[in-house]
This record gives C-alpha cells, structure tokens and sequence, in this order.
C-alpha cells in the first residue's frame, strides 16, 4: 500500500511538472497556425492588390458591419459601410477555404478590446458568429490606399487577432470589468498581426497601439483612432 501511494504521488508531481509544458506546447501551436494563416491571407491582398491597380479592398471586417458606431467621428466612412464587402468576400477568389480566417486560439469574446464599452459577444468562437478571427484596418480601404502610401510599411498593422486573450495567459475582457482590471489583462495580451510588407508578428497591446498610432503616409490619417 505504501508502495502504492508512493507511486501515485510521483505520478502526480510528475502530472502538474508536465501539464504546463503541454499547455504551453499548445498554445505555441495555435499560435503558429494562427501566423500562417495571417501570412497566407497577406499573400491573397497582395494578389488582390494587382488586379485591383495595387489598391488594397475597399472592405470592411465583421466589427465595421456590426458595430457602425465605432466610426461615428468618421461620417463620410460610416455611411459607406452597409454598401461595402466584408474583407472576407473580397478576398474569397484568392483564399482557398474560408477556414484561414480562423485562429484556432478564437475562442470568442464579450466586448471589444480597443473598446471595452462596447459589448461584441461572440460564441463559440468569433469566427463561427462573423465569419472571421481577423479585423482590418479599415481606414486602408476607405482611402482606397496601397503600399506605395505607406512610409512605414513594415510598421502598419493591416489585419490581427481581433482579440488579444487568444494567445495571452490571462482571460477576456468582459462587460463588469473595471478600469483597472481592463488595464491589467491588457497588459497580458497577444496580438498576431499582419503588416503592411506582409510580415507577421506576434506583438503585445501597446505594439499594436503603436502601430495605430502611425500615420498611414501622403494619403493622410485618422488621428488617435483606435478603430478595430
């Protein structure tokens, strides 16, 4: 009996050593998938790109369709949102299968994460409800702008994980969160995001925060906008 017990013990530590570690290896996996996919879409807007005169798509993602408001500083833009494509049919002749928009990390959200008073539930995942893990840098398409604008291109975020806990270590924003709370799990999150040369890169919020915060080149930009 005492042998017995030794033995379940052992196996136990040996358990809890090793359960991170698979976790880990987990994790590490979605998020490759997740980067490949990224990558795979950049190279659809690219050939997009040329047979459209190298204009990215005047597209939206799944958030401009639902949630309008976030473009309320932006009437002109905003008005044009119910006539416009989602990026993910714009890019459909280009991409193999509609699953690429998928992060295998989604595992949905209840609020926006660049804006947490806004609620964007989504489940089981935000793929299954909108068609998309993914958002885009919609400005790029209602400038009707290409790379050549951009005088930083390695440095502008075009598409990304639409939410930052995918591939954190802490959980989701949520509605009753405080400011503080908000702040903290922020801190933690992880955003896959593709950029204007078509490079992927795993970057936290504030990286990500920074690369909103660039202007977008001759064509102008819109100041301080955080929009998803």
């Amino acid at each position: 009996m005492v042998e017995l017990l030794v033995v379940i013990a052992i196996i136990v530590i040996l358990a809890a050593l090793l359960f991170p570690v698979f976790a880990r290896a987990k994790s590490s996996a979605k998020k490759t998938h997740c980067i490949s996919n990224l990558k795979q879409i950049g190279q659809a807007i690219l050939m997009y790109n040329t047979e459209h005169e190298e204009v990215f798509p005047h597209a939206v993602d799944p958030v401009d369709k639902a949630r309008p408001q976030i473009w309320d500083s932006e009437p002109e833009f905003q008005a044009r949102i119910p006539s416009m494509p989602t990026i993910m049919d714009a890019l459909d002749r280009y991409i193999k299968s509609r699953e690429m928009w998928k992060c295998p990390g989604d595992d949905g959200s209840d609020v926006l994460d660049s804006h947490p008073f806004i609620e964007f539930k989504s489940a089981p995942s935000m793929f299954r409800t909108y068609g998309s893990s993914y958002f885009f840098r919609t400005e790029i398409g209602f400038r009707s702008l290409t790379q050549m604008n951009f005088e930083l291109p390695a440095q502008i975020n075009v598409l990304f994980d639409a939410s930052g806990h995918w591939h954190g270590d802490i959980g989701r924003l949520r509605t009753g969160d405080d400011f503080g709370t908000w702040q903290f799990k922020l801190n933690k999150f992880r955003y896959n995001t593709l950029y204007g040369d078509m490079h992927v890169k795993n970057v936290s919020y504030g990286q990500l925060q920074s690369a909103w915060a660039l202007d977008l080149g001759s064509s102008g930009s819109l100041e301080g906008s955080l929009a998803p």
